[in-house]
């Protein structure tokens, strides 16, 4: 059974004339006559009583016109969502993140993605860098916003740079690095440091380490905490100097944030699987390349958007 000849018994049987479904078809009245013959051969039954004056539906034939319109109906309704997948206008998206690097823009990026695109089915899953790069390799996640990790080469994921952040450490207003924008690493002799912990940001937690190394420092870790928030906490009890990339710091009277030089850079990068390259995806990084480049991703962070 063909999807067209249903086409065209709906036609003939809306028209009761085979003359009237050939105009509004714009198709030829003997082809509309063979197609009927092959559709009631495929169903075994009459759907069509014709004579050479009328035209009158059969009792199989008025069921079949009832089925039919539902039919037709969700197929139209299936090409529509079929062309609109395609196109990246439906689907998911499973986006993995990382928190703080990403809470100046992703709010509003999510905005404009939902704005654009409100059939897609976003997900968020908020993860540790190397889980997030986990679940994109497995397929778990469409994409991920987060950190480079020491196995990503060989993980064959493709990736782009949103930003090289830059290190600097966060302490309290009243310290006395407070009122300096910079201070080098060998400041941090002696000082005791509060660190993101290694399971839950191996890039950042390394790149504070190769940055006292390199000055010749050794680090005097006093807290290790899970959580960035932590990281702030602690240092706003005066437990120490937090060493941070500069997104995760929000100015405020009561904590600075001071660069370290020479710069430490630590990459946040968008990172996707090539085989599982879907529309929904493409879309959504075509937005956050949009944003990128208009220097929407950091506009309102209060720090001169992109660097």
């Amino acid at each position: 059974m063909e999807l067209r000849h249903l086409r065209y018994f709906q036609a003939i049987a809306e028209e009761l004339s085979f003359s009237g479904a050939a105009k509004r078809l714009h198709v030829a009245q003997p082809a509309l006559s063979r197609a009927i013959k092959q559709l009631e051969h495929s169903l075994g039954a009459d759907v069509l009583e014709r004579t050479r004056h009328h035209v009158r539906l059969t009792p199989a034939g008025a069921v079949l016109l009832r089925e039919v319109a539902v039919l037709l109906q969700q197929v139209e309704e299936l090409t529509r969502r079929v062309s609109r997948t395609a196109a990246g206008e439906e689907g998911e998206l499973r986006l993995g993140y990382i928190g703080p690097p990403t809470q100046p823009f992703l709010g509003r990026l999510l905005d404009d993605y939902r704005k654009r695109y409100p059939l897609v089915s976003l997900h968020l899953e908020e993860r540790t860098p190397e889980r997030a790069w986990e679940m994109v390799a497995k397929g778990r996640l469409s994409a991920a916003l987060t950190r480079p990790v020491r196995a990503h080469e060989a993980l064959g994921l493709r990736t782009f740079v949103l930003r090289e952040e830059r290190l600097g450490i966060v302490v309290p207003a009243n310290h006395r690095l407070a009122e300096r924008r910079t201070v080098p690493w060998t400041t941090l002799a002696r000082e005791p440091l509060i660190v993101l912990a290694r399971r839950e940001g191996m890039g950042l937690h390394d790149a504070v380490i190769a940055g006292c190394r390199q000055a010749g420092v050794t680090p005097r870790l006093a807290h290790t905490p899970s959580l960035i928030g932590t990281v702030m906490i602690y240092v706003e009890a005066g437990a120490g100097i937090g060493v941070v990339t500069e997104s995760v710091v929000t100015p405020t009277p009561a904590l600075h944030f001071v660069l370290l030089k020479p710069l430490q850079r630590v990459p946040l990068v968008f990172v996707w699987q090539e085989d599982e390259d879907s529309p929904a995806v493409q879309r959504f990084r075509e937005l956050l390349l949009e944003w990128k480049v208009a220097g929407k991703l950091w506009h309102s962070s209060g720090r001169g958007g992109e660097r």
